[in-house]
């Protein structure tokens, strides 16, 4: 059961499990880059915006680094920044914007939620609004040396609100773009990053392949990076293609690569030389690849997230879960994937949009459809899974048996399950999209619902919006009226929570109309709860507590015991502020003496708060000093078992 209420401001008293995310300073950059070469100046030049001396104003605020795609930006950027991160103690945040993404990027209010959770704000006291959340972020980082790194950005309106306000941190932002508004209006310093020198070129082929074929000539490795326009990632590439085969000749692996070069020509339609030579390598080594290994690639191109671990792909697959893992080490080691943490693993933009390209002209349409499926079976039944962790009393949405091939994980309890849900929350609503373009509404409004609860504790209330929108569109197109139902009251609580009433009291009055419908007495009864709640946060006191009474009245009949003490706790805080303070303490009391019953605590603590204000606004201070010392109490002894 939920709670829908507390709309009054003050502490509340919520218990989500034993997880204890401390406030030590942010430390999320990415683990540095192995095998770097080169790029000395670019490094010198980054050098010269730091300080002389540690607590001196930075020299420049925000570094632009740009390039075309593949020249190593976030690498430069990741290997600088590992290097002076001690002259920020105060923390470094990261975020891959994914602004060239095939996927929608990260949006700056997203963006901003992130900031702002990891620099130790709760996620319900981020503000909904950009441009508010966007001034506690520059007030939290004004007296703060911090080191941004903004990732991949694609215009200056994603980076802009991302920007601290003060001289003491520094923004390193990577772009293939110039984002010349950064340089005019905030003083940006742009370093553009071109092709590697053929020196260099060369000096990174030989870290790669130097325990594999120390013996390759100078100037047949000069030749390979020639073939791939000496841009770092094509060299990684080719470089471990060639380490990967140390009994095979340079001469036949260019020759291999030339042919690849020869059949990208006759495709092109005029590309750049550049973008070119990155597609012939693409094909190059994914051609090398064992059989199972290149369809795991290209099936990766239907994972519609930005990042994934092994039960996905091996749902994907329909692999197990340690073959997915040993596959994933193989296209690791190509460097056609790359692993950002612990059972993370992500593309560059170009390599997903290689993958989906194989796997559109390499998988016939059912065999698309059947891993789409698979994958979408994991993260439904995931979700589940995390959900009967974080909201074990919520309904569960009834579930299509899983398949053999579909592996789901195990989570043993409410961190592992908080964990998973963190990891996996930014693949959500591309799953739900991606569900309903396949005509798969089953899965669109089943992951939706699923999700309401299943999503991590500290999620902003607005990012399950666009989630449930797509569920409710499925879920009418199956003709499923109780669901449908379920989810325009989700909607509408939601819609209440960032202060959009019309859109609320619409979902409400529509969820409320089909309860009525279907002779459903509680559900009907629900949404009364909500509506009321919804006229209080408006002060339209009158209604609020005429929808309350009519509520009470259906879980009366229905003898439901909790409910009863969450309408009544409700609906005293409605009297409470219409001034009838003997009608507030009634309920209010009486909502304490059910809640103690149910041995819900916090619910107790939150009616006692109520309690207490009533208490003084009859002029009965003592009695109102008791209700809130039992609900601090009640608090402290929330806070100890979590």
């Amino acid at each position: 059961m939920v709670q829908a209420g507390n709309v009054g401001g003050g502490v509340h008293f919520h218990h989500h499990g034993s997880r204890d995310r401390g406030t030590s300073p942010p430390r999320q950059l990415p683990g540095d880059v192995r095998g770097f070469v080169n790029r000395v100046d670019e490094l010198e030049r980054l050098d010269a915006v730091l300080p002389g001396r540690d607590g001196e104003p930075v020299v420049v605020s925000i570094c632009v680094i740009a390039g075309t795609a593949g020249a190593g930006k976030t690498s430069l950027a990741l290997h600088w920044a590992h290097q002076v991160r001690d002259r920020f103690p105060d923390g470094q945040l990261h975020l891959n914007l994914r602004g060239y993404d095939p996927q929608e990027p990260v949006t700056a209010g997203e963006a901003l939620h992130r900031f702002l959770t990891a620099l130790g704000v709760p996620s319900d006291a981020v503000p909904p609004d950009a441009e508010a959340a966007a001034a506690l972020y520059r007030s939290l980082l004004a007296d703060r040396r911090v080191l941004v790194v903004l990732d991949n950005a694609s215009t200056v309106s994603q980076v802009r609100p991302l920007l601290p306000g003060g001289d003491r941190c520094l923004t390193i932002v990577t772009s293939r773009n110039r984002l010349s508004g950064l340089a005019i209006r905030d003083g940006a310093h742009r370093i553009t990053l071109g092709t590697l020198p053929e020196e260099a070129a060369v000096a990174l082929l030989r870290v790669v392949t130097a325990g594999f074929r120390p013996q390759d000539d100078e100037e047949k490795l000069s030749e390979l990076s020639r073939l791939c326009a000496r841009l770092p990632l094509a060299l990684r590439i080719a470089a471990e293609r060639a380490a990967s085969h140390p009994h095979m000749r340079l001469e036949e692996l260019i020759a291999d690569l030339r042919d690849e070069s020869a059949l990208w020509d006759a495709l092109s339609s005029g590309d750049e030389e550049e973008a070119e030579a990155v597609r012939t390598v693409f094909a190059w080594s994914y051609r090398a690849l064992p059989a199972e290994a290149s369809r795991v690639f290209r099936l990766l191109g239907l994972h519609p997230g930005p990042d994934l671990g092994a039960g996905a792909v091996s749902a994907l697959a329909g692999i197990s879960v340690r073959r997915a893992r040993q596959v994933l080490d193989v296209l690791v080691g190509a460097h056609l994937v790359e692993q950002t943490a612990a059972d993370r693993y992500e593309f560059h933009d170009l390599l997903r949009v290689y993958a989906v390209d194989r796997v559109r002209e390499e998988e016939r349409d059912d065999s698309r459809g059947e891993a789409l499926g698979r994958l979408l079976d994991w993260y439904l039944h995931m979700a589940d899974a995390a959900q009967g962790w974080i909201a074990p009393d919520e309904e569960h949405v009834p579930l299509p048996q899983h398949g053999e091939s579909t592996e789901p994980l195990s989570l043993p309890g409410y961190d592992q399950a908080v964990e998973w849900s963190e990891r996996e929350q930014a693949n959500i609503l591309p799953a739900v999209r991606a569900a309903e373009d396949a005509g798969r509404d089953g899965h669109a409004w089943r992951l939706a619902a699923v999700w309401r609860y299943g999503q991590p504790p500290s999620a902003p209330a607005a990012e399950w919006l666009p989630i449930g929108e797509i569920g409710l569109r499925a879920v009418r197109r199956t003709g499923d009226r109780w669901w449908e139902a379920r989810l325009l009251d989700g909607l509408g609580i939601i819609y209440r929570r960032i202060n959009r009433p019309a859109e609320s009291l619409g979902h409400h009055e529509d969820a409320l109309g089909i309860w009525r419908e279907l002779g459903d007495r509680h559900g009907e009864a629900v949404s009364l709860n909500a509506l009321g709640l919804l006229h209080l946060r408006r002060r339209r006191l009158p209604q609020a507590e005429s929808m309350f009474r009519d509520a009470l009245a259906g879980f009366r009949e229905l003898a439901d015991a909790g409910w009863q003490a969450v309408v009544l706790s409700n609906r005293g805080r409605a009297r409470h502020d219409a001034g009838l303070l003997t009608e507030a303490a009634d309920d209010v009391r009486e909502a304490v003496v059910a809640h103690r019953e149910q041995g819900d605590s916090a619910s107790v603590g939150d009616a006692l708060a109520v309690l207490s204000a009533v208490h003084l606004d009859r002029g009965e201070p003592e009695k109102g000093l008791r209700a809130a010392q039992e609900a601090v109490e009640i608090a402290l002894e929330l806070r100890d078992h979590t």
